[in-house]
């Protein structure tokens, strides 16, 4: 059996991972030019490690995380407003990573070749085989064709038509500064200013390095033509590290700049095509658990085509009647959830100060971890081996 995958991110390269162990010829396109490095930094849990555990990938995930010993919330000044010590340790079953570094980990053990630069340009099915023509010229003639090419997805537009992503009425910004004085003053905690409508957070990577994520209530989603401007001059009076921090602010592609939104789909497959990850599944940065539940519907897209190989279409359909329910739950938690990431009133602030304040308390934590840990409890079995490395 071939497939061919387009989008080498997270879903993707984990799913050319299982496939090709299970004797699957699979190849890659990316549209981006390169690997994308970097991104803001994840809390990586639940389903998705459980996934990465039966990969082999534990120890280089932990080697890569980022301990966060504190949660804190600062004012204009830098000092705490809130605060929830985690310990040295973070919270249990918790890995922090930067989204490239979790990528990057599962790009060294994929063996099928990815071409960088080149996405679909036309496909055409006929029941049991997908012709593809990409944009580099090229054609391809495939037993599947997968997009988990993001919410903006090129095979999703070929497949189903326009399906405009659900705006939730914020933009995101994400970087790397490499500046010693900064990383040594935010220090291992992830710091956090909020503003009624905006939401400036930060965590020292080490190496002089700081990660940076913004995020800005508004109603409109066009981008603005000039990210780092536009953080400057929404984010540049708002005090604490943030005026050195805009001062340095790079520009695209370092600067990553988005539209938080979802993806909400009746049917994620017609005959051989089908999606995968933000592509259909986009839960957004309030959810929190995107990477998580990309590598989940991997394992589980894997599990149900190599478990029937000669019925691609009734596996497609297994596929999603396993995931959907829990992305729709992941989904539900990130809309609940945008009023106390970014606050837009102040009451609101200050109603999410004290119930960090409340986490701090004996037996606290586990009702902070229970409350990250939204969905796929029970997504991934038992050892299963249909899937296995090889």
């Amino acid at each position: 059996m071939k497939a061919l995958i387009c989008g080498a991110g997270i879903a993707g390269l984990t799913l050319a991972w299982h496939l090709e162990r299970a004797g699957w010829e699979v190849e890659l396109v990316e549209r981006a030019e390169a690997f994308r490095e970097g991104g803001y930094l994840i809390d990586f849990y639940g389903a998705g490690l459980v996934v990465a555990e039966r990969m082999g990938l534990r120890e280089r995930l932990t080697e890569a995380r980022h301990p966060v010993d504190e949660v804190r919330y600062v004012d204009g000044s830098g000092r705490p407003r809130s605060r929830l010590k985690l310990g040295a340790g973070g919270l249990e079953g918790v890995l922090s990573l930067l989204r490239g570094d979790l990528a990057r980990i599962i790009a060294d053990d994929v063996r099928a070749p990815v071409t960088y630069g080149t996405s679909v340009e036309a496909a055409e099915q006929d029941g049991r085989r997908v012709s593809v023509r990409l944009t580099d010229g090229t054609s391809r003639e495939v037993d599947l064709l997968v997009g988990a090419d993001g919410a903006r997805s090129r095979v999703r537009e070929l497949a189903f038509g326009d399906v405009a992503p659900r705006y939730l009425g914020h933009q995101v910004a994400a970087c790397v500064l490499t500046d010693a004085e900064l990383s040594r003053r935010v220090g291992v905690r992830y710091q956090m200013l909020t503003e009624p409508g905006l939401m400036a957070g930060a965590y020292a990577l080490g190496d002089d390095r700081l990660a940076l994520l913004f995020l800005r209530r508004e109603p409109d989603p066009e981008l603005p033509a000039d990210p780092a401007a536009a953080l400057r001059r929404h984010f540049g009076h708002l005090g604490w590290i943030l005026p050195d921090v805009l001062a340095r602010c790079p520009e695209p592609p370092a600067l990553y700049h988005d539209t938080v939104t979802q993806v909400v789909m009746e049917r994620w497959h017609r005959g051989r095509i089908v999606l995968l990850g933000d592509s259909c599944q986009a839960v957004s940065l309030f959810a929190g658990h995107g990477a998580s539940m990309a590598m989940a519907a991997a394992w589980i897209l894997a599990d149900e085509l190599t478990s029937d190989a000669m019925d691609p279409a009734s596996a497609l359909v297994r596929y999603q009647a396993r995931m959907e329910p829990v992305i729709s739950e992941v989904q539900r938690f990130g809309r609940r959830f945008i009023q106390w990431m970014a606050p837009s009133h102040r009451w609101r602030i200050v109603a999410r100060d004290l119930i960090l304040r409340l986490a701090g308390l004996p037996g606290g934590e586990r009702l902070f971890v229970n409350a990250l840990s939204q969905g796929g409890h029970n997504l991934i079995p038992p050892q299963h081996t249909t899937v296995s490395p090889s």
